[in-house]
């Protein structure tokens, strides 16, 4: 590992900055030195990270790390105090309303515990973005659901109320919804969070197979290291806006980085504070002399 939590030796190493590369690469999305914050809160600082197509990409860290930041980044929800992000060579943040809603109908979305309508059945949640964002025939639009909840196990489901689905059932509902539109980009917000471990197991494989047949570029956001390094091609860690280390899942298990090694074992003692940063308690509690 090189300085700065770097892994060398890897195809899928971090690009050069954007403004050295004379041609577009294989990597569908890129976040250039990007930062991002809340008045004084520094959230992302100076983040790099290339996703190349037909790869999934593992974004782990501690809660409050900026994991689901970099993903509403990606999606224009928010825009870097600097740098850039790369959608298939154009700027996110250089584009207008229109072509940002555009640009958006590319990426898929797994949001956290599936924010499927709860007022819909799967079929219709399934068929929103194909009727929001499309004019195709209502029958093109049933055998496409049709086919999306194929993919993932549920066309028999197809008329269930949300309510009547577990855990497992409506995740991948809402990942038979995130790929509705045949999205290059596929982001996964938590996707193993609250699953049972065959739920568990079922979604990490949709997301592995579905990566692979409809070669698309993949972003998953998780806390479960064991699944997530079992799909991924690469890895970043964050901590505290910044990546401390990336690499492949075997080269990152190997590693002895500090900033490794406390994530994955899950160790209190750290590069990683358990206190956020603040005034000595004596002083606040106004005992200081």
């Amino acid at each position: 590992m090189q300085a700065g939590g770097r892994i060398a030796g890897d195809p899928l190493k971090c690009p050069v900055p954007l403004e050295q590369r004379s041609t577009l690469t294989e990597n569908l999305l890129e976040l250039d030195q990007v930062r991002f914050g809340y008045r004084e809160r520094l959230i992302l600082d100076g983040v790099t990270m290339a996703f190349p197509i037909g790869k999934v990409v593992a974004l782990i860290g501690g809660s409050g790390s900026g994991k689901t930041t970099i993903l509403r980044v990606i999606g224009g929800l928010l825009r870097p105090r600097d740098g850039r992000v790369v959608f298939e060579g154009q700027d996110v943040h250089a584009l207008d309303r229109d072509g940002l809603y555009a640009m958006r109908r590319r990426m898929g979305m797994l949001y956290q515990f599936g924010a499927l309508f709860t007022d819909l059945d799967v079929f219709d949640n399934v068929a929103f973005p194909l009727r929001e964002h499309t004019e195709l025939p209502e029958a093109l639009i049933r055998d496409l659901v049709l086919l999306k909840l194929n993919a993932v196990g549920l066309r028999g489901a197809a008329r269930f109320r949300t309510a009547q689905l577990s855990g497992g059932m409506a995740r991948r509902v809402a990942l038979a919804r995130a790929i509705a539109l045949d999205p290059p980009l596929i982001m996964y917000d938590e996707p193993f969070a609250g699953l049972d471990p065959v739920s568990l197991a079922t979604v990490a494989a949709l997301i592995r197979n579905l990566n692979d047949a409809l070669k698309v570029a993949s972003i998953v956001v998780s806390h479960d290291i064991k699944d997530a390094f079992k799909i991924a091609d690469y890895v970043y860690l964050l901590a505290s806006g910044r990546i401390v280390a990336q690499g492949t899942p075997a080269q990152m298990g190997d590693s002895t980085d500090p900033n490794v090694r406390q994530f994955l074992d899950g160790n209190i003692d750290g590069p990683v504070s358990f206190h956020f940063e603040a005034t000595p308690l004596a002083e606040d509690l106004g005992l200081r002399r």
